[in-house]
């Protein structure tokens, strides 16, 4: 038996398995990626694609709801299986993301196209399948703005599955990127810290989070994003979990932080409120039973699951 390891002191599997997109359990094989791999990937009989239509995937809520469908009945939605993206493998076969044209408005049961974020609450599809589908999601996206070389101005083409762009003309090549995201939650003794924006439901008040900048890193990112949006200082910053998030292409980096100061200044053009909350509160809140009737951000997300880790803590 090996010597315990007080670095691995955790859960397994982590809590990034358990939010939304966060079980994407396909092989990549991204060491093995080539001009190749798509066209045999296409030819595998057991080859599934996703069909997507802008930052929308269309889904089968039929008898056995489904979101893969096979090439051929990808062509007729007007998919274009050689321009997609090869996200991986699964027990059965290759999954591809495949742009299509569908015409929303002439879709009929029992077809229908969810955004991301529907998608992440929709009992429609399994939790293997939204990851996948995050994935492409993002990828399709990137390849939509760069169709023109960003050094030259050349037309550009994809290659190595999907995984890499490059001009006609000068050669200039780009590769998929990822945004970090900060999302933290600030706690003080019994409360934390939970602010609201104006884009939110009614009720809903969350963590708070922010881009990282180039040159940062994530606990400074975090102190930054905490001061500047409510004026409170932070010191110690602790790792939970994190989440991609496909709108259009960034990774959630989830934290529990120490607040150090108490007033809070935040800003209006970001926030229309942020205040204090104790752990009772939060947990009504949890459970839908505030007599304020303010509520935290659903399941799925990692706002939620920040909360309900510290909650339980207590």
């Amino acid at each position: 038996m090996l010597p315990a390891n007080r670095l691995f002191d955790a859960d397994y599997p982590e809590p990034s398995h358990f939010v939304g997109f966060g079980r994407n359990e396909l092989v990549r094989d991204a060491e093995n990626r080539d001009e190749k791999t798509l066209g045999a990937a296409l030819a595998d009989p057991g080859c599934r694609l996703y069909l997507y239509c802008g930052s929308k995937v269309l889904v089968d809520k039929g008898e056995n709801p489904r979101v893969l469908f096979g090439i051929e009945e990808a062509r007729q939605w007007g998919g274009r299986p050689e321009e997609g993206v090869l996200l991986g493998h699964s027990d059965d076969g290759p999954r591809i993301a495949v742009p299509a044209g569908i015409d929303e408005e002439t879709l009929a049961e029992p077809y229908k196209l969810y955004d991301f974020r529907s998608l992440l609450y929709s009992s429609s599809v399994s939790e293997q399948d939204m990851g996948a589908i995050a994935q492409g999601g993002s990828l399709l996206h990137w390849i939509s703005v760069h169709r023109f070389c960003g050094k030259c101005g050349s037309p550009t083409r994809t290659e190595i599955g999907g995984y890499k762009i490059a001009c006609t003309e000068c050669g200039h090549m780009v590769f998929p990127r990822t945004d970090p995201v900060v999302i933290m939650l600030a706690v003080r003794g019994d409360k934390c810290l939970l602010g609201r924006s104006p884009h939110f439901p009614e009720g809903w008040y969350s963590t708070l989070a922010g881009f990282v900048e180039p040159g940062e890193t994530i606990e400074d990112a975090v102190r930054r994003e905490t001061f500047e949006e409510a004026g409170i200082r932070v010191r110690r910053v602790r790792y939970y979990a994190s989440q991609p998030w496909p709108f259009p292409h960034s990774l959630m980096i989830g934290v529990h932080c120490e607040a150090v100061s108490e007033e809070i200044v935040f800003q209006q053009d970001e926030l229309e409120d942020c205040r204090w909350f104790s752990r009772r509160d939060v947990r009504m809140m949890i459970a839908d039973e505030h007599p304020e009737g303010v509520r935290c951000p659903p399941t799925r997300a990692i706002a939620h699951a920040l909360i309900k880790a510290w909650v339980e803590a207590g």
